[in-house]
């Protein structure tokens, strides 16, 4: 009998770590040890640009699909992540066109991200300018304040019913005219909300189609976790990471996300305690520090770097360029501290990534207020967390990982 394993995928600086390699990796390996595995989104939304490249050169950048999709692994969506209906169906209409058939598990209770709350997130972070605190315009902290401070929440099972989300939109639709005519430079009534409604609308009944073709399909947590599961390895993919979680990010420079294991754990612990007991944690750096959006970034300098043509994270409206440094041992240190106080007694495993984008293979590293170059070796040595394993990537496609 095949034992069930859970595997948590966490980033330890401000996101872009590699989590979607890492997530691809570990669902490579279940297979392989004749597991069946689900990728278990746990944080985050829409926002999440997880990169995997497959040995043969496909590549994909998941948003909303797990980054073990290619694998043909199935994805459930916790209700601690947001919904984009229309993020979804056009990332579901690029897997088709390129070959691959996903199916997504959807929590009935997922809040759903409105285009008001893109509107809102959008124009709240025009206003502040110089002071804006690196949001990516794609509404995720909107939908989550909504959700949390008012009582006008929509979840993902109302998009099956077009008289209930018709009536909360127009709700919805007053909340956010109040708030962007009164705390932003923004005209709400510029915009054609009518034509939106209608689209939103549409995607709706495009999802609806889909779930009657089981392709995306309204799930409960018990479905997933009860006693009737198959799958035999969870692997949790975080998303963004520990350095801008809500608890121990730099405010207001954070997002409204556990991005520690806190929410992988509490779903583990409330539906299968003794995997939870043992479930193992892979911490996820680049061989060099990145920050994507407005923020505090201690050490931050051009780092020197090749074969990285393909990076995701380019020049946009609303995070500025892609940002770069070197490594900080105390930044490292601090993130391993945080989830400590989460995860005390699960094995620990490090993954470093990016290695080939390195000229000379060494890890540009502050420490003890010095700036060093070391071998990737020695980076655990310097870190305060003792790690079951040690692993280092060597290209997009996770070279370098031991062979599954």
């Amino acid at each position: 009998m095949i034992t069930k394993e859970a595997h948590i995928v966490v980033g330890l600086g401000f996101g872009d770590e590699g989590k979607g390699l890492a997530t691809d990796w570990l669902c490579g390996r279940a297979l392989a040890q004749g597991r069946q595995p689900l990728v278990v989104r746990f944080n985050g939304g829409h926002q999440a640009g997880h990169t995997v490249t497959t040995a043969a050169g496909q590549r994909h950048v998941f948003s909303n699909f797990g980054a073990g999709t290619l694998r043909g692994v199935p994805t459930y969506w916790s209700e601690y992540c947001t919904f984009s209906p229309g993020s979804v169906l056009k990332e579901y209409a690029a897997l088709q066109a390129a070959g691959v058939q996903p199916r997504l598990l959807v929590d009935a209770r997922c809040p759903v991200t409105t285009h008001y709350d893109v509107l809102y997130n959008r124009a709240l972070e025009t206003t502040r300018g110089a002071a804006r605190h690196g949001s990516c315009g794609l509404g995720f902290g909107a939908t989550i304040e909504r959700h949390e401070q008012t009582p006008l929440r929509l979840y993902a099972q109302d998009l099956r019913f077009p008289t209930v989300y018709g009536h909360k939109l127009r709700q919805i639709r007053a909340h956010y005219r109040t708030r962007i005519q009164t705390e932003t430079t923004v005209d709400f009534d510029q915009f054609d909300h009518d034509a939106e409604d209608q689209r939103f609308g549409a995607y709706a009944e495009a999802l609806v189609r889909l779930h009657g073709e089981q392709v995306i399909q309204l799930v409960n947590e018990a479905d997933v976790f009860g006693p009737a599961s198959t799958w035999q390895a969870f692997i949790f993919e975080g998303a963004q990471g520990v350095l801008l979680d809500m608890d121990f990010g730099l405010f207001p420079h954070v997002t409204r996300s556990h991005t520690t294991t806190t929410n992988a754990l509490a779903l583990l612990q409330r539906n299968q305690p003794d995997l939870a007991a043992k479930a193992e944690v892979h911490y996820i750096t680049r061989a060099y520090h990145t920050r994507h959006g407005a923020g505090p970034f201690p050490h931050e300098a051009e780092v020197s770097l090749i074969n990285n043509r393909d990076e995701t994270n380019q020049l946009n409206d609303y995070q500025g360029h892609f940002r770069t440094g070197p490594l900080s041992v105390e930044l490292l240190n601090y993130a391993l501290a945080c989830d400590a106080t989460i995860s005390t007694g699960l094995r620990k495993h490090l993954l470093v990534t990016c290695l080939d984008q390195l000229p000379d293979g060494l890890l540009p590293c502050w420490h003890d207020n010095q700036l060093r170059a070391i071998v990737p070796t020695a980076l655990s040595e310097l870190l305060e967390t003792e790690f079951a394993s040690c692993q280092f990537s060597t290209s997009s496609s996770g070279a370098g990982l031991p062979e599954l």
